[in-house]
């Protein structure tokens, strides 16, 4: 295979992976805010796009692994221009990735502390049910207060 072809075809690789990406970050941060909102509906349905996203960019990753086990110094590019735009746009991938972990793991956090405020009204409710019948079960034990007079 002509190796320029090959770096041609890993520029095209890498611009797709930063498309990809760019859509990632906004589905994330699209999902924190329904997180926010507790907008569970929408929250299903952006999850399960997000899932689409997710399985196209694990097709796309592996068509880039046999480029991660070259030396980029190796390769033959068409222009040094082409090699530079190709290289920026690999490490604004990186930013995005680094990007996108920050979100996820926000969006964890605020689920966790949703998830734990729940329980907490859960419990609170539970308690509160537990005192009514209490409560209940000692009116409604059987005992009777005889207010008739033997007089």
């Amino acid at each position: 295979m002509d190796s320029s072809y090959e770096t041609d075809r890993l520029a095209e690789l890498i611009s797709a992976r930063h498309d990809f990406l760019v859509q990632l970050r906004e589905l994330s941060r699209r999902q924190l805010d329904l997180i926010g909102e507790g907008d569970v509906d929408r929250l299903l349905v952006l999850l399960s796009a997000k899932q689409t996203l997710l399985g196209r960019f694990q097709k796309l990753e592996r068509q880039l692994d046999p480029f991660r086990r070259q030396d980029p110094e190796s390769r033959t590019w068409r222009s040094q221009e082409l090699r530079e735009r190709t290289q920026q746009a690999a490490q604004r991938c990186e930013t995005l990735l680094g990007e996108i972990m920050l979100v996820e793991k926000q969006g964890e956090a605020d689920l966790i502390r949703r998830r734990d405020d729940a329980a907490t009204q859960l419990e609170g409710v539970h308690h509160a049910s537990r005192a009514r019948s209490a409560y209940g079960g000692s009116v409604d034990s059987g005992i009777q207060l005889d207010l008739t007079s033997d007089s």
